[in-house]
């Protein structure tokens, strides 16, 4: 994904959104729910009703990037709306942008290689 670096600032706008929403009504939202400015330089990453579905809106200095994934199979891990906003890191983001639930990785022993 071409994108912010690995520093970003990444909020989650927990609950879900409307994905018919565009980079207008996503920044809207940023500003009254999530209280922060759009062209920060930060990503905001929002989800669809259904789970199969983000958006990530992201201030570039030039424009606004939107990012919009489909699921094939799967839903992606997202915290309740009574939680308002989570603050993620950029390994976060690139594992929730995977499918992977960022908040239990599934981490396991490297193998062992025979000499």
């Amino acid at each position: 994904m071409i994108g912010p670096g690995s520093g970003a600032r990444v909020y989650l706008a927990c609950g879900t959104i409307d994905m018919r929403k565009g980079i207008d009504g996503l920044a809207a939202l940023v500003q009254a729910d999530l209280r922060q400015k759009p062209s920060s330089g930060a990503v905001f990453a929002f989800r669809g009703r259904r789970g199969d579905r983000i958006k990530l809106l992201f201030w570039d200095g030039q424009g606004f990037c939107l990012y919009y994934k489909v699921l094939d199979k799967g839903r992606f891990p997202w915290p309740s709306a009574a939680d308002g906003t989570a603050r993620l890191t950029a390994a976060q983001l690139a594992m929730l942008w995977e499918g992977i639930d960022w908040r239990r990785p599934s981490w396991s022993a490297p193998p062992v290689r025979s000499a």
